[in-house]
């Protein structure tokens, strides 16, 4: 029997087959403030239809990737119900309630609308809502319910007083990269989050071992296996001929390709290329990279490159800008969120890493490590995919040396990086000698950035990566 709001009667009464339900108008409320949801008193408990809510960013649907839950299965508060997948992000919803799974409302790779039921769970009436009143559901993405959202692609295992520990804090738990067995979530790991946010310095976990490297008359003899190894060896997979051509919807990160190349297109794009002679830089990232490794961090050469575009952009502000849609107002963006293009198994994606102007390039590494993990992993949230003011796109990691890179609005710039190559060139006394050289391929919006700007912008930057001691000058 389904509870209705009642105004016009001080009593009801329903009789259907063997039932008989009584209603007294006072045990109904209602309420103009809040939205309501209809409930269905059984007899071992009640249903509550839980709705899909507000992920943000403008999301208005998203697909149903794989559910963690059956009809029939218990949950508890926390547990993961289902992950679904925007334009976006990949999103794991968790319970709200106590109970018992009673209806699953979409099926795999269905749209599920934000607002609209995503499953029913039965609850305890005793412990929940009374059996005879309209279940209340507060606004869409209220701090309690925001909580029980989490960002990432699979179920996240941690303790009641971690979860609690982290909603204190107003952690994401998709956002912290485990180091308990099987990725769980220690509470170690909220508070080195807490203090990479906060600034504070925690000591070293003891857990953490790291081995030193070994010296270098060791490591010599394997680098040309090394190299070998790096070798793309072609993949050989069984060709299956259906004989029958296949549609399929274009959804999640793809979905979300579609929208950005479609407004790019509006950009009238200008072009711009030169090469680097890394050689300088090479030598001093070898140099750190065991320093890098007693700290846990994996060093590339993306932060140099980072670091270097960040202290450009402050000589080039109008690279770190962006248009309105009329064309009438630029906004120059006080923060460098610099973001780096992925290749990962759900498509291309853009995380940005946050305030590089007042990072170090240690930092840079370390965020970008983090970066990475989460999206090898398909955890990337949706604040480390949005707000970037500049892209660098590192194709070079997959092969090639010149590209053609499109600006992902609304920013007005983007550079695309080569891959490092052995070649000869000639010094200032005509001496050839080995350099290591970098090709990096520029576009621009040619309706707020002349060539003259960016083959400015792009000299200061090479210049900084060709002698980087001299970065040292302008760090701060």
């Amino acid at each position: 029997v389904c509870i209705h709001r009642v105004r016009s009667c001080s009593g009801i009464r329903f009789i259907k087959s063997k039932y008989v339900c009584v209603f007294d108008k006072s045990a109904l409320k209602f309420s103009h403030q809040q939205r309501l949801l209809r409930t269905s008193a059984v007899s071992c408990g009640q249903i509550v239809q839980f709705k899909l809510s507000d992920i943000g960013e403008g999301i208005t649907e998203v697909t149903v990737k794989e559910w963690y839950v059956k009809e029939g299965d218990s949950v508890s508060q926390f547990d993961s119900i289902c992950e679904v997948q925007s334009d976006k992000a990949s999103v794991t919803i968790t319970s709200r309630y106590d109970g018992i799974i009673r209806k699953l409302h979409y099926n795999l790779d269905e749209i599920a609308y934000v607002g609209k039921p995503l499953v029913d769970i039965e609850i305890d009436a005793s412990k929940g809502v009374a059996p005879e009143e309209d279940v209340v559901e507060t606004p869409p993405m209220s701090h309690e319910e925001h909580t029980h959202q989490e960002i990432k692609g699979h179920k996240t295992l941690a303790t009641p007083a971690v979860r609690r520990l982290a909603m204190e804090n107003n952690i994401k738990l998709s956002e912290v990269v485990g180091t308990g067995k099987d990725n769980r979530i220690l509470k170690e790991d909220i508070l080195n989050y807490l203090a990479k946010q906060t600034g504070a310095i925690l000591p070293p976990s003891p857990k953490a071992e790291i081995i030193p490297p070994l010296p270098k008359s060791e490591t010599v003899p394997a680098a040309p296996k090394d190299r070998a190894r790096k070798i793309p060896v072609p993949v050989s997979r069984p060709i299956a001929f259906s004989g029958k051509d296949k549609t399929e919807p274009i959804t999640g990160f793809h979905k979300a390709m579609v929208k950005t190349m479609s407004a790019a297109l509006k950009i009238p794009h200008f072009g711009y290329c030169d090469e680097i002679d890394l050689t300088q830089l090479v030598q001093l990232r070898e140099e750190l990279k065991p320093l890098a490794q007693i700290r846990g961090v994996k060093l590339s050469f993306m932060p140099f490159f980072i670091k270097a575009a960040s202290l450009g952009l402050l000589q080039y502000p109008i690279l770190n800008a962006s248009l309105d849609e009329s064309c009438q107002n630029v906004t120059y963006k006080a923060s460098h969120n610099i973001g780096v293009a992925m290749d990962t198994e759900q498509g291309l994606i853009v995380p940005n890493v946050k305030n590089v102007q007042v990072c170090s390039v240690f930092e840079i590494a370390s965020e970008l490590n983090r970066l990475q993990s989460l999206g090898s992993a398909g955890q990337l949230g949706t604040n480390d995919l949005s707000g970037g003011t500049f892209t660098l796109s590192n194709i070079g990691t997959i092969g090639g040396t010149y590209a053609k890179p499109v600006i992902l609005p609304p920013e007005v710039a983007i550079g695309a990086l080569g891959k490092i190559q052995v070649l000869p060139r000639f010094n200032g006394k005509g001496e050839v000698f080995k350099a290591q050289i970098m090709n990096v391929s520029w576009s621009a919006d040619h309706r707020i950035i002349d060539g003259a700007t960016m083959a400015r912008f792009s000299n200061l930057w090479k210049s900084y990566l060709e002698n980087p001691a001299s970065m040292l000058l302008d760090l701060k």
